[in-house]
Protein backbone atom coordinates (compact mmCIF):
# COMPACT_ATOMS: atom_id res chain seq x y z
CA UNK A 1 0.00 0.00 0.00
CA UNK A 2 1.25 3.49 -1.00
CA UNK A 3 2.39 5.79 1.88
CA UNK A 4 1.75 9.82 1.68
CA UNK A 5 2.53 11.99 4.63
CA UNK A 6 1.05 15.20 4.87
CA UNK A 7 2.75 18.14 6.64
CA UNK A 8 0.39 20.22 8.78
CA UNK A 9 2.08 23.48 9.73
CA UNK A 10 0.23 26.36 11.72
CA UNK A 11 -2.03 28.43 9.71
CA UNK A 12 -2.12 25.47 6.90
CA UNK A 13 -5.78 25.98 4.83
CA UNK A 14 -8.27 23.10 6.24
CA UNK A 15 -10.16 22.60 2.74
CA UNK A 16 -6.87 21.33 1.25
CA UNK A 17 -5.28 19.27 4.20
CA UNK A 18 -8.98 17.64 5.12
CA UNK A 19 -9.71 16.96 1.16
CA UNK A 20 -6.75 15.64 0.42
CA UNK A 21 -6.44 13.55 3.32
CA UNK A 22 -9.91 12.18 3.46
CA UNK A 23 -9.54 11.08 -0.55
CA UNK A 24 -6.53 9.03 -0.07
CA UNK A 25 -7.86 7.24 2.61
CA UNK A 26 -10.71 6.67 0.79
CA UNK A 27 -8.24 5.21 -1.66
CA UNK A 28 -6.73 3.15 1.07
CA UNK A 29 -3.20 5.30 1.22
CA UNK A 30 -1.83 5.29 4.16
CA UNK A 31 -1.97 8.98 4.90
CA UNK A 32 -0.43 10.32 8.12
CA UNK A 33 -0.54 14.06 9.04
CA UNK A 34 2.93 15.38 10.41
CA UNK A 35 3.29 18.64 12.33
CA UNK A 36 6.15 20.71 11.36
CA UNK A 37 6.94 21.56 14.86
CA UNK A 38 5.98 18.90 16.63
CA UNK A 39 2.80 19.79 18.23
CA UNK A 40 0.15 17.30 18.37
CA UNK A 41 -2.60 20.17 17.88
CA UNK A 42 -2.57 21.90 14.99
CA UNK A 43 -4.59 25.33 13.99
CA UNK A 44 -5.33 26.23 10.54
CA UNK A 45 -5.75 29.25 9.16
CA UNK A 46 -9.59 29.31 10.21
CA UNK A 47 -9.36 28.60 13.16
CA UNK A 48 -9.71 24.32 12.94
CA UNK A 49 -7.82 22.49 14.98
CA UNK A 50 -6.63 19.03 13.59
CA UNK A 51 -4.73 16.69 15.08
CA UNK A 52 -1.41 14.92 13.68
CA UNK A 53 -0.45 11.63 13.97
CA UNK A 54 3.39 12.40 14.35
CA UNK A 55 5.88 14.61 14.73
CA UNK A 56 8.40 16.25 11.97
CA UNK A 57 11.14 14.63 14.15
CA UNK A 58 8.96 10.96 14.97
CA UNK A 59 8.92 10.33 10.92
CA UNK A 60 10.76 6.85 9.76
CA UNK A 61 11.04 5.39 6.32
CA UNK A 62 10.54 7.78 3.42
CA UNK A 63 7.00 7.65 2.41
CA UNK A 64 6.33 7.21 -1.69
CA UNK A 65 4.59 11.31 -1.73
CA UNK A 66 4.94 14.35 0.59
CA UNK A 67 1.96 16.60 0.18
CA UNK A 68 1.70 20.40 1.51
CA UNK A 69 -1.26 22.10 1.77
CA UNK A 70 -1.29 25.99 1.35
CA UNK A 71 -2.33 28.79 3.85
CA UNK A 72 -0.97 31.97 3.95
CA UNK A 73 0.97 31.81 7.57
CA UNK A 74 1.05 27.95 7.02
CA UNK A 75 3.13 28.44 3.59
CA UNK A 76 5.36 30.84 5.18
CA UNK A 77 6.25 27.91 7.89
CA UNK A 78 6.86 25.72 5.22
CA UNK A 79 8.72 28.00 3.00
CA UNK A 80 10.91 28.81 6.03
CA UNK A 81 11.84 25.10 7.43
CA UNK A 82 15.24 24.31 6.19
CA UNK A 83 14.72 20.67 7.81
CA UNK A 84 11.34 20.45 5.50
CA UNK A 85 13.48 21.67 2.50
CA UNK A 86 16.33 19.18 2.94
CA UNK A 87 13.77 16.26 2.76
CA UNK A 88 11.84 17.59 -0.02
CA UNK A 89 15.14 17.83 -1.56
CA UNK A 90 16.16 14.04 -0.28
CA UNK A 91 12.76 12.92 -1.16
CA UNK A 92 12.83 14.12 -4.98
CA UNK A 93 16.31 12.46 -4.76
CA UNK A 94 15.07 9.32 -3.83
CA UNK A 95 12.86 8.98 -6.53
CA UNK A 96 9.51 9.67 -4.39
CA UNK A 97 6.82 12.51 -5.15
CA UNK A 98 5.68 15.55 -3.76
CA UNK A 99 2.91 17.77 -4.21
CA UNK A 100 1.47 20.81 -3.11
CA UNK A 101 -1.60 22.93 -3.39
CA UNK A 102 -2.51 26.72 -3.32
CA UNK A 103 0.65 28.88 -2.06
CA UNK A 104 2.48 25.63 -1.15
CA UNK A 105 4.15 25.58 -3.91
CA UNK A 106 6.16 28.44 -3.04
CA UNK A 107 7.53 26.28 -0.44
CA UNK A 108 8.91 23.50 -3.02
CA UNK A 109 10.54 25.94 -5.16
CA UNK A 110 11.83 27.57 -2.41
CA UNK A 111 13.70 23.53 -1.61
CA UNK A 112 15.06 23.90 -4.96
CA UNK A 113 12.70 21.13 -6.31
CA UNK A 114 10.79 22.74 -9.25
CA UNK A 115 13.87 23.99 -11.36
CA UNK A 116 13.05 23.66 -15.02
CA UNK A 117 9.76 21.95 -14.32
CA UNK A 118 6.05 23.16 -15.03
CA UNK A 119 4.06 23.90 -12.00
CA UNK A 120 1.32 26.47 -10.91
CA UNK A 121 0.07 27.74 -7.75
CA UNK A 122 -2.57 30.36 -6.28
CA UNK A 123 -2.48 33.65 -7.84
CA UNK A 124 -0.31 36.08 -7.35
CA UNK A 125 2.26 33.47 -5.84
CA UNK A 126 3.65 32.52 -9.58
CA UNK A 127 7.05 35.00 -9.31
CA UNK A 128 8.20 32.84 -6.26
CA UNK A 129 7.82 30.08 -8.85
CA UNK A 130 9.35 31.51 -11.58
CA UNK A 131 12.26 32.39 -9.08
CA UNK A 132 12.60 28.38 -8.39
CA UNK A 133 13.30 28.23 -11.87
CA UNK A 134 9.81 26.95 -12.51
CA UNK A 135 7.18 27.50 -15.58
CA UNK A 136 3.89 28.46 -14.61
CA UNK A 137 1.28 26.50 -16.24
CA UNK A 138 -2.34 27.61 -16.69
CA UNK A 139 -3.94 24.29 -15.58
CA UNK A 140 -5.38 23.57 -12.25
CA UNK A 141 -3.52 20.60 -11.55
CA UNK A 142 -0.07 20.08 -12.89
CA UNK A 143 2.04 16.87 -12.47
CA UNK A 144 5.57 16.94 -14.11
CA UNK A 145 7.77 14.00 -13.06
CA UNK A 146 7.92 13.39 -9.45
CA UNK A 147 6.06 16.77 -8.31
CA UNK A 148 2.38 17.78 -8.62
CA UNK A 149 1.15 21.27 -8.00
CA UNK A 150 -2.36 22.72 -7.84
CA UNK A 151 -4.29 25.81 -7.85
CA UNK A 152 -6.03 26.18 -4.44
CA UNK A 153 -8.90 25.40 -2.13
CA UNK A 154 -11.46 24.81 -5.09
CA UNK A 155 -9.11 22.44 -6.78
CA UNK A 156 -8.50 20.29 -3.99
CA UNK A 157 -10.43 17.25 -4.90
CA UNK A 158 -9.01 17.13 -8.38
CA UNK A 159 -5.61 17.44 -7.18
CA UNK A 160 -6.85 14.43 -4.66
CA UNK A 161 -7.75 12.46 -7.22
CA UNK A 162 -4.58 13.08 -9.49
CA UNK A 163 -2.37 11.91 -6.14
CA UNK A 164 -4.99 8.59 -6.37
CA UNK A 165 -4.19 8.48 -9.98
CA UNK A 166 -0.39 8.79 -9.36
CA UNK A 167 -0.21 6.34 -6.80
CA UNK A 168 -3.39 3.94 -6.83
CA UNK A 169 -4.19 4.11 -10.35
CA UNK A 170 -6.81 5.80 -12.80
CA UNK A 171 -9.15 3.15 -12.19
CA UNK A 172 -9.31 3.89 -8.54
CA UNK A 173 -9.61 7.96 -9.50
CA UNK A 174 -12.75 7.39 -11.35
CA UNK A 175 -14.36 4.96 -8.78
CA UNK A 176 -13.79 7.46 -6.23
CA UNK A 177 -14.59 10.65 -8.58
CA UNK A 178 -17.68 9.36 -9.41
CA UNK A 179 -18.88 7.80 -6.50
CA UNK A 180 -18.16 10.98 -4.34
CA UNK A 181 -20.42 12.85 -7.28
CA UNK A 182 -17.14 14.70 -8.47
CA UNK A 183 -17.45 13.09 -11.97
Amino acid sequence: MPSVDIYMAEGFEETELVTVADVLRRAGVETRLVSLDGQKSVRGAHDIVLEADLGFADIGAQPDMIVLPGGGPGTRRLRESEPLSQRLRAQIDAGGRVAAICAAPTALAAAGVLQGRRACCFPGCEDALREGGAEIAAYNVVTDGLVTTSRGPGTSAVFALELVTLLVGAPKARELSQAMLLS
